[in-house]
């Protein structure tokens, strides 16, 4: 059986790698994928520089709900980039400047140097292909959530959090057919170490139905296929968990990074108020910034109440996330630059990532370095208790912008 082995490279002082945060930071990751015997399984555990191992997963990014698949947005509501006031990103004056955010994905639109929501930053722009489809972003999805975060304007209106970021690194681990755990493990890697991100953006999540109806479509007995779907859940989780450790420690050596993850859109609040999901992996990997979906209003199926409503978490959104952002009717890049509505926890994290950036900043100027760590306290911390928002819906409430 395929596995992933996420090891630590060379340990110091004899000690298991685990041992302090700080002997974490000193120690490079090495992601590799071996097809293993039940005997090297074994023999791998009893590795003092195992991290984690688990079987590669599909991934995918959070489909959107069929109720919302009919919407058709007016021409006011493509205009309008709620979100960006909804988060007070609009009234900040940062920008990004000095902080490098990834966002892994379905990549970046073919021609992103000529459109007017990237030409800005398109000569600080590192894109990198991780699938064996074509480059560039074929779905709009990663470019939509790229617009979010550092795009500038659509159309005329202002799409972006943090469009004065100083690198953009662009990931495509989602092709046709989605990606995999061990992608974007890999991704993630390259896009901190490598490149240098001090964000990481993802809007993706695990199959787990999907790998479960694959193995029984292949002769596994469903009682089977469901215990090995839910053992390599489990361990997949601890893979995402081991890298956000090493990520966020890193911070004691320089080079720290935050990663940020969509919560899932498995829930129908519609049907029933406790129809609702627990926030799915990577987003469920303790230290990763998990982000749920909010709606304008009551009405947070289409997103057009009336201006001065409460916000209210969207139908779709799983619980348990870390913040929320919005995720309803959101305006960014489609991919020919024109002004694009989607709705998603996958439009709500590109928000946060965007936001991340703006602490990160204002970290730097405050500091003088980027550690992040310490823009996940700041993010979480400046974060709006809303009476539409349950503290299981999202923890920390609502993210806004530094001012």
């Amino acid at each position: 059986m395929q596995y992933i082995l996420l090891r630590a490279k060379s340990q110091s002082s004899g000690s298991r790698v685990r041992a302090s945060r700080f002997d974490v930071a000193q120690h490079e990751i090495g992601i590799e994928t071996f097809k293993l015997t039940a005997a090297e399984i074994a023999d791998a555990r009893r590795d003092d520089s195992l991290l984690a191992m688990a079987p590669p997963m599909p991934m995918s990014y959070p489909r959107v709900p069929e109720r919302l698949s009919s919407f058709s947005p007016t021409g006011t509501d493509r205009e309008s980039s709620w979100g960006i006031l909804a988060v007070r990103a609009n009234e900040s004056v940062l920008s990004g400047e000095g902080v490098a955010v990834a966002v892994l994905d379905t990549g970046i639109c073919e021609q992103f140097e000529g459109l007017e929501a990237f030409e800005h930053i398109a000569d600080r722009m590192i894109i990198k292909n991780f699938t064996r489809d074509v480059p560039q972003d074929t779905d709009g999805h990663g470019t939509h959530c790229a617009g979010t975060i550092f795009g500038r304007t659509a159309g005329g209106s202002r799409i972006g959090v943090a469009s004065g970021v100083s690198k953009a690194i662009i990931g495509k681990v989602l092709g046709k057919g989605g990606g995999s755990s061990e992608t974007i493990a890999a991704a993630i890697q390259w896009a901190a170490v490598e490149q240098g991100a001090n964000v990481i953006s993802m809007s993706l999540g695990m199959d787990f139905p999907g790998y479960a109806k694959q193995l029984t479509d292949n002769g596994v007995p469903a009682d089977l296929a469901t215990s090995t779907a839910l053992s390599a859940y489990v361990e997949n989780v601890e893979v995402f968990r081991q890298l956000s450790d090493w990520l966020l420690a890193r911070d004691l050596i320089g080079g720290g990074t935050l990663l940020v993850a969509a919560a899932g859109n498995e829930s129908r609040r519609h049907i029933s108020p406790d129809y609702s999901i627990q926030v799915a992996p990577p987003a469920a990997a303790k230290g990763v910034v998990s982000v749920s979906a909010i709606g304008r209003g009551n009405d947070s199926e289409t997103g057009t109440a009336a201006e001065g409503q409460d916000y209210s978490i969207a139908w779709f959104s799983n619980h348990g996330a870390t913040i929320a952002a919005p995720g309803v009717s959101i305006v960014s890049a489609g991919l020919d630059g024109s002004p694009t509505l989607m709705s998603g926890t996958s439009m709500a994290a590109p928000h946060v990532a965007g936001l991340a950036a703006l602490w990160g900043q204002r970290l730097m100027n405050d500091t003088g370095r980027i550690q992040a760590s310490e823009v996940k306290t700041r993010l979480c911390g400046a974060g709006t208790k809303l009476d539409n928002i349950r503290t299981a819906d999202a923890v920390f409430g609502m993210a806004t912008s530094p001012l």
